[in-house]
């Protein structure tokens, strides 16, 4: 009974999206207020629906409802709870139904706190964001049901993917599709402004949260996505260029770029059309990630499905949204023209440069992603575009960005002064040369990754702090102190978010450059070298899971005879599924990660051991835990409330804060 109730509510969904998308449209041309006031509960209406349905779907996996074809597909009576809810969204149908649940969110948040907005674009940007819900309603309803019923039930299911029997895909995918999903509204508000023929100060100021927002969320899905990478495959990476990592990868790069340029739009009243693009291009891209995970075109190791009919009804919904707003941009180019003026050296000139230099990335990694297909059907040449073209293409870039950043966000708007700049920021970058030639110094034989990644991390981190320094003015500095106390979250976020990108440029170039790797056949009681560290493969033994078995070593690591760590790397087999995991042993550190695996069994008796030492390994997504954290200090500033605040009693809005 749950289930159809799941089913009817999902169509009604539908239903209220297909209003929700005509009235207020309607009504804001028409200027009919009563018919624009029907999109906040409408939009509320289609999120609680949708998340009843999404509620029922859960419901039948959690007590194992095996008249539900995807419930018999991808769970089993003995999985553990936390996975029989993750097998939720562990498979194509379902994770189709969350998408469309974060996006109807999306659009009752928007309906919720945006009463600062006028009627008229707000009825509009609801209708578009309903729009987007109808062509995905119409797609999980025609294609992708996740309501099927089984004519004769089994008494049991297929068990889920073991590779996502795993904490860390329980939150990857949900945090993946807030950022994902999120960039619709901000796409929604591109279109609503086009179709208003209005962009100003005040859109930049409503769109820079929800921007920020899904970049944040980006930001956290994607370091999930690539930690469980890390300890989960067993490969002890942390970054494969994989078509699907670089699905996610590329939004976040053009969100970047787009919440840096609508600072000057609403700051400036500049870079209204480029922002109105990244905006489009954003989503755009988002749902190009949805096609390469669900067409079957590219193959992953974590893609959703490989059916090519529901890759083409995906290809026409980027074809009509994509090219329907590129369209409408192209009509509506006069509504776009800049008022701001500024001189070649100004922090607008900054943010060019970081726009474009993050626009060219994606560029690369896209093409770099959809190479091998568009070789495979226009050539017939089967190719493969691994990590050295990715490395080789896109290093420069996120070079060229680190060494302008901590300029650009200490420049002045309108026109600056490099020297004054400079000045600040000298003694830190004397500081990261004297690092990168301490590093080259030390080492023997490893190139220049190390010493000029870590010597960009330096000047990434400490410029940061010293811009926020700078903004506390001149004086004593106690004085300077209590200014910085009382400096907006704003300002706080951005320091914190570009001291994180330095913390992860850290990371990357030292566990790049000074890993450590050992592949052996061990005997069971043999002790051997790697590094600094001892290690004695004590015992292998088999063990019973819930839902595996498990092959499971005891490895003792010492270090000059003194206990280090007892670690327990595990092979598993997943008898339902028929298929192995790789369980890796982590002894983690601040400044370095042991990380053993145990391999298969050898003909002489002994054991395939891994064995890796990965120098500031935890820097990495300690780096990206620090950029969403800064984005969330942003989000927390109170200039937002105050803002929505005035426009509620007397019209200000954004536009009027920043002035201010």
């Amino acid at each position: 009974m749950i289930t159809e109730l799941g089913h009817f509510a999902l169509i009604l969904a539908a239903l209220v999206a297909i209003v929700q998308a005509t009235v207020p449209l309607i009504g804001a041309h028409k200027g009919w207020d009563n018919w624009m006031a029907v999109g906040p509960p409408a939009a509320t209406a289609q999120f609680f629906l949708t998340a009843f349905s999404f509620s029922a779907l859960t419901h039948a996996f959690v007590t194992s409802d095996f008249s539900l074809r995807l419930v018999v597909m991808n769970s089993h009576s003995l999985k553990p709870m936390l996975y029989k809810v993750t097998g939720v969204w562990g498979n194509h149908e379902g994770s189709m139904l969350l998408w469309v649940l974060i996006l109807s969110l999306f659009g009752a948040c928007a309906g919720w706190f945006g009463g600062n907005l006028p009627p008229s674009l707000k009825a509009r940007v609801l209708s578009v964001q309903a729009l987007i819900g109808v062509a995905f309603f119409g797609f999980i309803l025609f294609t992708s049901n996740p309501f099927l019923r089984m004519a004769l039930p089994p008494m049991d299911g297929q068990d889920l993917n073991p590779l996502l029997q795993d904490p860390g895909l329980a939150f990857h995918p949900p945090f993946l599709y807030l950022g994902y999903v999120g960039l619709s509204l901000t796409f929604s508000f591109a279109v609503a402004a086009l179709i208003e023929g209005r962009v100003d100060a005040a859109w930049g100021g409503w769109v820079r949260p929800w921007t920020l927002a899904a970049w944040v969320f980006l930001t956290v899905g994607i370091a999930l996505g690539s930690w469980w990478a890390y300890y989960e495959l067993g490969w002890g990476g942390y970054w494969f260029w994989d078509p699907v990592e670089n699905a996610s990868f590329m939004p976040w790069l053009l969100a970047a770029a787009l919440l840096h340029s609508a600072i000057v739009v609403e700051k400036r009243e500049s870079l209204k059309a480029w922002t109105i693009l990244l905006a489009i291009l954003a989503f755009g891209f988002s749902l190009i990630g949805t096609f390469i995970v669900r067409s079957g075109v590219l193959t992953s190791v974590h893609a959703f499905a490989n059916d090519p009919e529901r890759g083409v009804f995906i290809l026409i919904i980027l074809a009509v949204f994509t090219g329907g707003a590129l369209t409408l941009y192209a009509a509506r180019a006069g509504v776009m023209q800049s008022r701001g003026v500024f001189g070649l050296v100004s922090r607008e000139s900054a943010l060019v440069v970081n726009n474009i230099l993050l626009a060219v990335s994606c560029f690369v990694v896209f093409v770099g992603t959809l190479w091998p297909l568009v070789a495979e059907l226009i050539f017939g040449r089967k190719l493969s575009v691994g990590a050295p073209f990715f490395d080789a293409a896109f290093t420069p870039f996120m070079v060229a960005i680190a060494v302008i950043l901590p300029i650009g966000a200490m420049l002045p708007w309108k026109r600056a002064r490099l020297d004054r700049v400079m000045r600040q920021l000298m003694p830190v970058a004397v500081l990261a040369c004297a690092v990168a030639g301490l590093i080259w110094a030390m080492q023997s034989d490893r190139g220049m990754l190390a010493p000029v990644g870590i010597a960009l991390g330096v000047w990434l981190a400490l410029g940061s702090l010293v811009d926020l320094w700078s903004r506390c003015g001149r004086g004593a500095i106690a004085a300077r102190l209590g200014r910085l106390t009382r400096l907006p979250r704003a300002d706080y976020g951005k320091a914190v978010a570009h001291l994180g990108l330095g913390v992860t440029f850290i990371g990357i170039a030292a566990m790049t450059a000074w890993e450590q790797e050992d592949i052996r056949v061990a005997q069971v009681g043999e002790t051997f070298s790697v590094g600094v560290y001892d290690i004695t493969l004590a015992e292998v033994h088999r063990e019973e899971g819930p839902n595996y078995f498990t092959t499971k070593a005891e490895m003792r690591v010492t270090r000059n005879g003194r206990d280090v760590a007892v670690l327990h790397p595990e092979k598993r087999v997943y008898p339902v599924a028929k298929m192995p995991t790789t369980e890796a042993a982590i002894d983690n550190g601040v400044f370095r990660d042991l990380y053993l695996v145990i391999g298969d069994p050898q003909a002489n008796g002994g054991w395939a051991v891994r064995t890796y030492i990965k120098p500031f390994a935890n820097w990495v997504w300690s780096g990206a835990i620090l950029m969403g954290l800064g984005g969330l200090l942003s989000l927390s500033d109170r200039r937002y409330r105050v803002a929505a605040g005035a426009a509620k009693r007397g019209g200000a809005g954004p536009a009027q804060v920043a002035a201010e």
